[in-house]
């Protein structure tokens, strides 16, 4: 019997979504080590053969995970910018909480975004990272323009700004703090933040 062709349709519209669908699912539950190839063809139901066709191997699947997990990050930092208004500072309380919903809500995935990004050759994932930390730019940019942020290192800045929601969000994933106290944590960070990185 001949293997599905790519234009198959599944129940999420094509063989590469539905795999990456499940893999997201195993990724979840199982991590990263224990993601096969020929486990997800039979979860989705073709041959073992068959996401080759998308995937040469584990880790074109992995690459596709932390390509797809970036998109994800930067749609969720688009919507809650463009929701909260105008203002530096509602703007940065909404981007700072959902980024650490993402990260608290997609541990694994996470790690795996943040690990394919440094292989060599990983311009893909490069490319996709560069959008949400391209917003997080933006909006420390806005701050300094907006006089609420000082000059200087606006880089130096919108690094101490992702290196504290991370941080959080690391806490809150290690199990030492509880998940219900992450939006009181990042709320406080973000007073700190517009304190410590404040015109003088």
């Amino acid at each position: 019997m001949p293997e599905p062709v790519d234009e198959r349709p599944y129940h999420h519209g094509s063989l590469r979504a539905a795999l990456l669908d499940a893999a997201e699912r195993r990724l979840r539950a199982d991590g990263a080590d224990r993601l096969s190839l020929r486990d997800l063809a039979r979860e989705v139901g073709v041959s073992h053969g068959a996401p080759r066709r998308h995937f040469a191997d584990r880790q074109a699947l992995l690459d596709a995970l932390a390509e797809s997990g970036f998109g994800r990050l930067d749609r969720a930092l688009r919507d809650a910018l463009d929701g909260a208004g105008d203002g530096f500072e509602p703007r940065l309380r909404a981007g700072a909480a959902a980024y650490t919903r993402f990260a608290t809500e997609n541990t694994s995935l996470l790690e795996v975004m943040y690990a394919g990004k440094h292989r060599p050759g990983a311009d893909r994932i490069l490319a996709a990272a560069a959008e949400p930390f391209g917003r997080l730019h933006a909006l420390v940019v806005q701050g300094r323009d907006e006089g609420r942020l000082a000059g200087g290192d606006l880089d130096r800045t919108a690094t101490v700004l992702l290196a504290t929601l991370q941080g959080i969000a690391a806490l809150v994933n290690g199990g030492v703090v509880g998940p219900e106290r992450r939006d009181g944590l990042v709320e406080a960070a973000v007073d700190q933040f517009l304190h410590g990185a404040g015109q003088r």
